[in-house]
C-alpha cells in the first residue's frame, strides 16, 4: 500500500506543472480568464495559437511520461509482478495533479494530454489505438472532446483484453483487477469533467476545434472544452 501511495505522491507533484497556466503568465495572461477558462491544451490553442497548443500538449504529455519513468526507476528491480500497477498509480497522480492543481484552487484541467502521457508509457500495445481513435474521430467530426472520450472507452477496453491476454507480465489476476478499477475510475472522472462538453454534444451544440484561423474567430466565446 506504501508503494501505491508513493507513486500518487510522485504523479501528483509532476502533475502540478501546469504548462497551459505557466505559458500562459508568461505573456502576461491567466489562460484560465479568457475562452473556456480551462487550464489544457484546447483552450491554450484557440487563446494563445497553435505554437501554444503543441507546446502545451507537449509539456502536459511529458510530465506523466516523467512520473512513470520515474516510478519505472524506483520499483522495476523490487516490484517486477506490480510495475505496471505502480505506473497506472503514478500517471493517476499525475491526472490528479493537472486537474486539481493545489495552489490554483484545485482549478486545473481536465487531464486528456496527461492521459495521452500515460497511453504513450504504459506499453507500446496502447499507443496505435489512442492516436487512431483520437485523430480519426478529431479530423472527422473536430470534436477534441468526442475523440478524447473515445480514446478512454478504447483504453479501458484495451487494457481488460491485454491483462488478460498476459501483456502485463507476472501480474496476478488480483493486480490486474486492480488495474482495471484505476482504469475505469480514470474514465469516469474524465466523463465528469466532460459532463457539459457531453450535454453539448447531445444538442449539437459543441464547439469545433480546428488547426486553422478559425479558432481566432471564436476564441471570445466561452464554454468547457477538453484539457
Amino acid at each position: 500500500m506504501l508503494e501505491r501511495v508513493i507513486c500518487l505522491v510522485i504523479g501528483y507533484v509532476f502533475g502540478l506543472f501546469q504548462t497551459s497556466y505557466i505559458y500562459g503568465k508568461a505573456h502576461g495572461i491567466d489562460v484560465r480568464d479568457y475562452g473556456s477558462g480551462n487550464a489544457g491544451t484546447t483552450n491554450a490553442l484557440r487563446v494563445l495559437g497553435k505554437k501554444a497548443g503543441a507546446i502545451v500538449l507537449f509539456g502536459d504529455c511529458v510530465k506523466t511520461i516523467l512520473a512513470v519513468c520515474v516510478t519505472r526507476l524506483i520499483f522495476k528491480e523490487s516490484h517486477p509482478d506490480t510495475i505496471y500497477l505502480l505506473c497506472i498509480y503514478s500517471a493517476a497522480g499525475a491526472i490528479l495533479g493537472h486537474n486539481f492543481p493545489f495552489y490554483m484552487g484545485f482549478k486545473g484541467g481536465k487531464g486528456i494530454a496527461a492521459t495521452a502521457g500515460l497511453i504513450l508509457s504504459l506499453h507500446p500495445y496502447f499507443i496505435p489505438m489512442g492516436i487512431i481513435v483520437f485523430f480519426g474521430i478529431f479530423f472527422t467530426t473536430h470534436y477534441v472532446s468526442l475523440g478524447s472520450l473515445l480514446v478512454y472507452v478504447c483504453f479501458v477496453a484495451e487494457m481488460i483484453i491485454c491483462g488478460q491476454l498476459g501483456v502485463f507480465g507476472d501480474a496476478s489476476q488480483a493486480t490486474l483487477i486492480e488495474m482495471y478499477v484505476i482504469s475505469f475510475l480514470l474514465a469516469a472522472m474524465a466523463f465528469w469533467k466532460h459532463r457539459e462538453n457531453i450535454a453539448r454534444l447531445i444538442r449539437g451544440e459543441e464547439r469545433k476545434t480546428y488547426l486553422t484561423k478559425k479558432n481566432k474567430l471564436d476564441v471570445e466565446h466561452s464554454g468547457q472544452e477538453n484539457g
